[in-house]
């Protein structure tokens, strides 16, 4: 494994650097979650925490996902939670984040959406004015085995607030679960709406999964989207009409779904799909996905790009392109790119 120098994470600290695929509740560090437990006087120890946090697989995080979020009860927890996440974005040098929320894990828990999210957007707000954090847009995100009717509430929800700081609805979860055809309405309605749209795709599933989304939901950039390396059809719609992909490479490790795109077992993440992707001509933006699960940063995806083989410069891109496809006003996103150096 090609080391990254002291000098070279330097300057990609000082990169101007967005969040585009990035879960609130997957930024919930272990010691949060500690406090929380204990706040709910539920039993449970440092050891315990620790061992959740370890992660052999994609069942695995998802149990982690569940227990971890069960913590979060109520708006003052996910303020807290808030105030973690706004610190630990400005201390990698973000500056802009469209963070997701599990909507549709709010709602099933029966949780007051509204209280929730402006708990949580104020402190990001509040952190944002006063420089110690970033500028941040918010997306909802539906579950995708839960169904068609809690995905389209929770499209309504995301339309009640597009004006709050709601930007785009999006669709996570199993992707081999339900078909994408179950989704058009809640998509539709969001659209309508003026939100945007997004959706995971290709990150367990298939090549198909990449090209329903784009056909079936309309979806203007692409969760993961790996699973596009096995099919130069989809590849090729990708890079032709600009479609970018939201790549996490850390969480594709750790959650195996880089073993199942490359057909693997205990793939070594220099051989991530990334490289090939970015050179043949399709948008790509690098996130971190559930960073406190997968012991990962914005900063340290950037270092793990340069040990796929990718330089500096071609960094550079990948960071403009985050604000290039970013849900920004043309003004914002003119502001943001004139923070990178001259080419």
């Amino acid at each position: 494994m090609t080391t990254v120098s002291r000098e070279t994470l330097t300057a990609l600290r000082a990169l101007p650097k967005a969040e585009l695929h990035l879960h609130l509740e997957g930024m919930l560090q272990p010691q949060r979650v500690l406090a929380l437990a204990q706040k709910y006087s539920v039993p449970t120890d440092w050891d315990e925490v620790r061992s959740r946090y370890t992660l052999r697989g994609f069942s695995q995080f998802l149990e982690l996902y569940k227990w971890a979020t069960s913590f979060l009860r109520e708006a003052a927890d996910y303020a807290a939670l808030a105030e973690d996440a706004a610190v630990t974005l400005h201390e990698q040098g973000v500056v802009y984040a469209e963070i997701t929320l599990s909507v549709g894990v709010m709602l099933l828990r029966k949780q007051n959406v509204s209280g929730n999210f402006f708990a949580l957007r104020n402190v990001f707000r509040r952190h944002a004015e006063a420089g110690t954090g970033p500028q941040v847009q918010f997306i909802f995100d539906a579950v995708r085995q839960f169904g068609a009717e809690p995905a389209l509430e929770v499209a309504r929800l995301a339309a009640s607030l597009h004006n709050e700081g709601v930007i785009a609805f999006g669709l996570g979860g199993d992707e081999l679960s339900l078909p994408l055809q179950e989704f058009r309405k809640a998509y539709r309605l969001a659209a309508e709406h003026g939100l945007h749209l997004v959706a995971h795709a290709g990150e367990t599933g298939g090549p198909e999964q990449v090209q329903d989304a784009i056909d079936i939901l309309r979806a203007e950039r692409i969760g993961h989207g790996i699973a596009a390396i096995r099919s130069s059809a989809v590849m090729n719609t990708l890079a032709n009409r600009r479609i970018p992909l939201e790549v996490c490479p850390t969480s594709n490790l750790l959650t195996n779904a880089l073993d199942i795109q490359l057909n693997a077992t205990h793939a070594k993440l220099e051989r991530h799909p990334l490289r090939k992707l970015f050179r043949h001509g399709i948008p790509i933006t690098i996130s971190t996905d559930d960073p406190a699960m997968f012991h990962t940063s914005l900063l340290e995806e950037n270092a793990a790009a340069l040990r796929m083989g990718l330089s500096i410069a071609d960094l550079v891109a990948i960071n403009r392109n985050a604000f290039q496809y970013a849900f920004l006003s043309d003004a914002e996103r003119k502001t943001f790119l004139g923070q990178f150096p001259a080419a």
